[in-house]
């Protein structure tokens, strides 16, 4: 006999708000992923490596706190979480520019730089806002294009900054 998997009546929610303050990080950790990530996105459309598939993924490693980590089914390493480039940038361009929902509302390249940064520092907020402040926690970014699914990496290029 199948035993239930959650012993929760059907129609009761639980909560999964995080019991941690969000901290925002400091001007001066934006600036220093922003500069890391403008360096990587940079690299990419130099090499014409600028796909619809570009992922900027990262993975956050804070001292002391072990916490487990997922892997894909080839036993790659998961990142902590990523964004999609094509949604900010055109696919398959030599240069960056505006991508297409950008272009049609007449937004600069600054507003989608703007844009991604928002996301990319919310969701780096979210890693490091148990550990305020977040001196030594460090960040690996990886930007590039994977084999599907989620495998080995075809292109990328990397990099590792440390928040102060």
């Amino acid at each position: 006999m199948c035993q239930p998997i959650n012993t929760l009546p059907f129609n009761t929610m639980r909560d999964h708000t995080p019991d941690f303050k969000m901290h925002e990080l400091s001007a001066d950790n934006k600036a220093l992923i922003r500069n890391t990530v403008q360096q990587l996105f940079e690299k990419l459309s130099a090499d014409g490596k600028l796909t619809g598939d570009t992922l900027l993924e990262f993975w956050i490693e804070v001292p002391g706190l072990k916490r487990p980590r997922g892997t894909f089914r080839g036993g790659f390493l998961m990142p902590d979480s990523f964004v999609y480039i094509g949604d900010y940038f055109q696919p398959d361009a030599q240069s960056l520019k505006p991508g297409n929902n950008y272009l049609a509302k007449g937004e600069s390249l600054e507003q989608v730089w703007d844009d991604l940064l928002d996301e990319l520092f919310y969701q780096v907020e979210i890693f490091t806002s148990p550990v305020f402040p977040v001196k030594g926690v460090t960040i690996e970014l990886w930007a590039g294009n994977r084999q599907r699914p989620e495998g080995e990496w075809i292109y990328a290029v990397d990099r590792k900054i440390e928040l102060s």
